[in-house]
């Protein structure tokens, strides 16, 4: 698990699955398309992620794998559209960029493991949208992204079939591979920070809750998180399996994985968007297939862990914890025209109130919590102000990457600092514990607002 040689700005490394080619630009080298786990396909198809076998010679980590099959994502009119790019053969990879000279030292860097958002059914860590080479030297840390089964392939609540939070699964094994291999990119892995916007905050803090992956977590970043959206009650989720299966036409007996196993992938995805349109309801944003409480992850909902065992037993006791929204969460999901009290209200009731919450948690069990809201306006729709995921191009520095997006809309220096001193926070964060600002004390001001913020 040592470097090999370095040519121009292609380096190999040697890793416990096999050699990687990666490459090195403005003092950062990257590697991506890492495969984590199998790919999951034929019997491994609705199954727990499995081990890699490992590959011969040395595997091309130049550019990122391909995401997790999936629909159009539901904030595309926000964030700009992606051209699809899911292959279920190769989906279950990962990105690492580290600091050119932190491979081989005897100074591991701190690590950022990164989960995107989607509402758990959409996104792909090897989007540009999240590449973290910015990140990584902005606080010479090691930022890892990852993909984690979504939609119906992640969360189709099947246990019968091996259909057991297997997104959730996914990350949990993300986590234990950073654990175990992460050294040969000069991380370090007992300073693991999990982190993640939206359904991956979501997903962060569940890792660090669960006595399972709480120890290997020392740190928790979480951007926009759901907070209002409780673990599916296994009950619900039961009634959405049956709905899809019904419209697959496969029953539910002896037969039923190998079954799942032979629907082409296009006709999953496409029961899973009747299925969310069935199964909608007015002023519900909740997805149809989400992680299910008692299920992998979850064996307690999160109120629960918070102010019981998830504190006082482990958890996040000893973690610091960096965790914030925007100032106008809802209009991505109620539009720039939506009345503002509409939009304060829900923004409050889907978001705020859950921040509030975690850090007066935090605070009452002595674990730090720094709280922020992010409040920069895009001109180009102005009727957004700071929607759901507006923080995005400003955390990964990558204001590039989002040309096309109505969120951002024209950029000048002051957005470019703003991008640089945002990502700075998350990366100091991860590096010391520390963004820049005080950690949460009851009844103080917790917010650190920045451009555009009132």
């Amino acid at each position: 698990m040592t470097r090999e040689d370095t040519n121009g700005n292609t380096t190999v490394l040697a890793i416990r699955q096999g050699s990687l080619r990666g490459t090195t630009d403005g003092g950062v080298t990257a590697f991506r398309g890492i495969p984590y786990a199998a790919p999951p396909v034929g019997r491994l198809r609705f199954r727990p992620p499995a081990a890699h076998p490992g590959w011969p010679g040395i595997r091309d980590a130049t550019r990122p794998g391909p995401s997790v099959p999936q629909g159009p994502g539901r904030l595309a009119a926000v964030m700009g559209a992606r051209t699809p790019d899911g292959d279920e053969e190769g989906c279950l990879n990962l990105n690492v960029w580290t600091p050119a000279g932190a491979v081989g030292t005897d100074r591991p860097r701190p690590v950022l493991l990164w989960f995107h958002g989607g509402g758990f059914a959409s996104g792909s860590g090897g989007w540009d949208w999240y590449d973290g080479a910015r990140l990584a030297a902005a606080g010479d840390i090691v930022v890892v992204t990852a993909n984690y089964r979504i939609g119906p392939l992640g969360y189709l609540h099947l246990p019968e079939a091996g259909a057991d939070n297997l997104g959730v699964r996914d990350q949990a094994a993300v986590l234990h591979w950073v654990r175990d291999t992460i050294g040969a990119f000069g991380g370090d892995p007992d300073r693991i920070t999990v982190g993640g916007q939206s359904a991956g905050a979501y997903s962060a803090l569940a890792l660090a809750l669960d006595p399972a992956t709480g120890p290997l977590v020392h740190r928790v970043v979480l951007q926009s998180g759901p907070w209002s959206l409780r673990p599916q009650a296994p009950e619900v989720a039961a009634h959405a399996a049956d709905r899809f299966l019904a419209l697959l036409g496969i029953e539910r007996d002896e037969h039923l994985a190998k079954s799942l196993r032979d629907v082409p992938v296009a006709d999953l995805l496409d029961a899973y968007g009747r299925v969310a349109a069935e199964l909608a309801r007015p002023g519900d944003a909740a997805p149809p297939m989400y992680p299910v409480l008692g299920g992998f992850g979850h064996r307690a909902d999160r109120p629960t862990a918070l102010a019981g065992g998830g504190l006082a037993g482990g958890g996040l006791a000893g973690k610091g914890v960096l965790v914030g929204s925007t100032t106008h969460e809802a209009t991505a999901f109620l539009g720039p025209d939506a009345p503002a009290d509409l939009v304060a209200a829900v923004t409050r009731a889907a978001f705020g109130e859950g921040v509030d919450t975690l850090a007066r948690e935090c605070a009452a069990h002595g674990t730090p919590a720094h709280v922020y809201r992010f409040g920069r306006v895009s001109t180009a729709v102005p009727g957004l102000g700071a929607p759901h995921c507006a923080d995005l191009p400003f955390a990964f520095d990558r204001l590039d990457a989002y040309a096309t997006a109505p969120m951002l809309g024209p950029v000048d220096a002051g957005d470019r600092e703003l991008a640089r001193s945002f990502s700075g926070a998350l990366a100091a964060f991860t590096a010391t514990g520390y963004p820049g600002w005080p950690a949460h004390r009851p009844g103080v001001e917790p917010y650190v607002r920045t451009l555009g913020g009132n």
